[in-house]
């Protein structure tokens, strides 16, 4: 059940991909993320370097967790 959750959470995240980057997804979310272990240490420190370009990184952190195959990765945005 979770795996279809998660699968129609990261189609939605797909779908507002666009709006998500352009909201520049605060540094909050991406700390939450990685206290909720759905980044590592490394992916952290690259998306911290990121840090002045916010939609950049909003790109980075979706593009992360489309390919991270972490099946928490979009319930935990949610």
């Amino acid at each position: 059940m979770i795996v279809e959750s998660n699968d129609v959470l990261k189609l939605k995240f797909k779908k507002l991909h666009p709006t998500l980057v352009k909201s520049g997804l605060p540094a909050i979310v991406i700390d939450f993320l990685f206290q909720k272990d759905v980044i590592s240490d490394e992916e952290l420190r690259t998306l911290q370097k990121f840090k002045d370009d916010p939609q950049q990184r909003g790109r980075e952190l979706l593009a992360l967790l489309h390919t991270s195959g972490n099946q928490q990765a979009f319930v935990q945005l949610y």
